[in-house]
């Protein structure tokens, strides 16, 4: 699944050539309804991540959201251009003079509008792969982070939720984990503030950095320390990197046992 750096170089991508001009042509063959699509003529007035989300507003309200999960992509082609993907793939199609931006294979899909709420990122965590991430920002997912966790939720799966903060995903959890030294399986409970802030603090560090990068920026040469590597040394220690599936969804966690032993961090 794409992770928050993903979806803001995306954006970054996507606003120079649609914010500002009016709308040619819109497609949303199989979008969640809850605002009626804006005619041609309507400018777009902005492109935004917000999370994992995409957000391409309208004027008069109307906002088209996708979460790409781990199937879907946007393209952005020149009028005319060679896709490449095929059409039957098409879940959203932002068409305005000389561009054409294409989401293909995206599960979600939705039309809303801004007098909702929005209420699919209402619950969201502050954005920790946004510019500007303020102290302040930091605190409220410290805070969030204690809320939402039960006495025996460990860290590795809190750190996924998106109401705590959004923009974390699997790569970064163990990334971000592994360079605070911290064990992926103690329970936040345990976990004194500092440490929390230290984690996301952490996480806010790396995804600003990747949303710039060509791939996963981390603290390590090379990108990645621990995420993917099981059975490879640990690039602080040496140790053989482990693999264990965590949470509810049974997600991926990738650690160091030496680096972060039982209780680390506690």
């Amino acid at each position: 699944m794409p992770e928050g750096d993903t979806i803001h170089r995306v954006a970054d991508r996507l606003r120079p050539a649609l914010v500002g001009q009016p709308l040619v042509r819109l497609e949303a063959p199989r979008a969640r309804a809850v605002a009626r699509r804006p005619p041609p003529g309507t400018t777009v007035v902005a492109v935004d991540a917000v999370g994992k989300h995409l957000l391409v507003r309208f004027e008069g309200g109307v906002v088209l959201r996708t979460h790409l999960r781990m199937t879907g992509s946007w393209h952005l082609y020149r009028t005319g251009e060679a896709w490449r993907k095929g059409r039957h793939l098409v879940r959203a199609l932002v068409e305005v003079p000389g561009w054409v931006a294409v989401c293909f294979a995206a599960p979600v899909v939705e039309l809303d509008h801004e007098a909702t709420g929005l209420p699919a990122i209402a619950h969201l965590g502050p954005d920790l792969s946004a510019a500007g991430v303020a102290d302040a920002d930091l605190e409220v997912c410290v805070a969030r982070m204690a809320a939402v966790a039960g006495p025996d939720d460990e860290i590795g799966a809190v750190l996924l939720d998106q109401r705590v903060a959004c923009g974390v995903g699997n790569a970064f959890k163990s990334e971000v984990l592994w360079a605070c030294g911290v064990d992926p399986f103690v329970a936040v409970a345990e976990l004194p503030a500092a440490t929390r802030r230290q984690l996301v603090a952490t996480a806010a560090r790396q995804l600003r950095a990747s949303v710039t990068a060509v791939g996963i920026r981390t603290t390590v040469p090379g990108g990645l320390a621990v995420y993917g590597r099981r059975g490879k040394p640990c690039r602080r220690c040496g140790t053989p990197v482990r693999m264990r599936h965590q949470g509810e969804q049974a997600r991926s966690t990738y650690w160091c046992p030496t680096c972060q032993p039982p209780g680390a961090g506690a």
